[in-house]
């Protein structure tokens, strides 16, 4: 018996998952550390009798630190251990030994490819007035210097990599060959090329940018006061989880590479994914869910702090609540280990929250919203308050079921294995079977079949 809708059949095995569990947890546990080690720094500089100040290393380029902690530990594990450089979606074959000579040509036609495109990003970065305020002066300065290095180390590392690549004309020499016009190129692979190059142009430096606050905030949490303070202590604790989120998330960005077996395969081709996305970002979202914006459900709602002060059981209750909430959200990002990104495929995870339900970040970090802001209860405004904030936390909430549809639909498309894990979650999955459950009832009523995304 198959699921005629999923295409899958009924009492299948949950797929396996192309990134192992312990990938993302050697990255947590290099970032834990090395987070241990900057609050602790004065006492290291004491120890040691150093010359040093004896402060905590809570800057922005202690942050930019945590990456290599978090992400050396995820190489070292997915090289040595999971072995993902042998795997055939790598595209490598490392008994192929091609002549220099043979390839030299292809490199030199990529190599010009790949250096327009970075050259047209960062004239896209110099013109946009957003990159040059706030925290993406941050990213701006990070990138600026980044960009020597990773010019010259491109040019040895793409002559290494097409003598062993199966097919080395991607999408990068055929933009390559459309500049130099010299031999035919393939529109479709400019157009995927540029997709994938939006996408951590765009990402990584709105990654890069958030780096440091959280960080600081962290380093600098004084977690012996705050266990007194059951309202602080869950908001000191949630500011950890995501500076977890951003730390895994930024390397994910940062390691795209085809040795890894971290590459993109494809950017998603919907423009409904990429809006449904971007809107939720700056500079996009100015305006929209930034505060006093058209969806800004917190207007006059102070939040469960403010309504649960004074009940230290209520407040704790509540915190705990939203600390798992964020753990989540956090775990979700950690079980990707080196393939987070937005709206990319670069393999299929299975594992950790994903067991549970498709979406598990989204589903968090909406519970996590709706929890924190309670937004029907408002100070001022009365009913007509509460209700316009309720309206536009649903309209957020919304967007996310927009960008689940959307991320769903790209990888149905790309990947056996994802339409295998589909239709196991429509059948298994604890939060996911239940939801796809009740869209068949209601679907029924209709005359038709809702499959809803969680």
């Amino acid at each position: 018996m198959r699921d005629t809708a999923l295409g899958a059949p009924n009492g299948a095995a949950l797929p396996a998952s192309d990134v192992s569990a312990a990938v993302g947890l050697v990255g947590l546990a290099g970032l834990l550390a090395w987070i241990a080690i900057c609050r602790s720094f004065p006492e290291f500089v004491g120890a040691f009798d150093l010359a040093l100040p004896a402060e905590r290393l809570d800057g922005p380029y202690a942050a930019l630190t945590g990456l290599i902690a978090a992400g050396l530990p995820m190489v070292l594990w997915s090289v040595f251990v999971d072995k993902v450089h042998t795997r055939d979606s790598t595209g490598l074959d490392w008994n192929k030994r091609a002549e220099g000579q043979s390839t030299r040509a292809i490199s030199f036609t990529k190599l010009t490819g790949l250096w327009a495109t970075w050259a047209i990003i960062a004239a896209v970065y110099c013109i946009a007035r957003w990159y040059w305020e706030g925290n993406y002066l941050f990213a701006m300065q990070i990138l600026g210097v980044a960009i020597v290095p990773m010019v010259v180390l491109s040019v040895p590392y793409i002559l290494w990599l097409d003598r062993r690549m199966f097919q080395p004309r991607d999408g990068a020499w055929h933009f390559g060959a459309f500049l130099l016009a010299r031999e035919p190129w393939d529109r479709e692979k400019i157009i995927g090329h540029w997709r994938a190059w939006i996408i951590k142009g765009f990402f990584g430096a709105f990654m890069i940018s958030i780096l440091p606050g959280g960080f600081t905030q962290v380093v600098n949490a004084d977690f012996g006061l705050l266990a007194s303070q059951p309202g602080a202590l869950a908001s000191a604790l949630i500011a950890l989880l995501f500076v977890i989120d951003v730390q895994i998330g930024t390397v994910g960005y940062i390691t795209t590479m085809r040795p890894l077996d971290s590459h993109i395969r494809s950017g998603n081709p919907f423009l409904a994914g990429w809006l449904a996305a971007l809107l939720c970002y700056p500079p996009v979202n100015y305006g929209l869910m930034s505060a006093g914006g058209l969806l800004d459900y917190e207007i006059n709602a102070p939040g469960w702090q403010h309504w649960l002060a004074g009940n230290s059981m209520l407040l704790s209750l509540w915190g705990g609540w939203m600390v798992v909430l964020t753990a989540v959200y956090a775990w979700a990002t950690v079980a990707f280990g080196l393939r987070f990104s937005n709206l990319t495929y670069r393999g299929v995870i299975t594992n950790g929250p994903y067991r549970f339900t498709r979406h598990p970040a989204y589903v968090a970090k909406n519970l996590f919203w709706w929890s924190a802001s309670l937004p029907f209860l408002v100070t001022s405004g009365g009913p007509m308050e509460a209700l316009r904030n309720v309206v536009a936390l649903s309209l957020v909430s919304g967007i996310y079921y927009w960008r689940a549809r959307t991320e769903e639909a790209h990888l149905l498309r790309e990947d056996a294995k994802y339409r295998e894990y589909h239709a196991w979650m429509a059948q298994h999955g604890v939060v996911t079977a239940p939801l796809v459950a009740l869209g068949r009832a209601i679907g029924r009523g209709r005359g038709e079949v809702l499959q809803p995304a969680e």
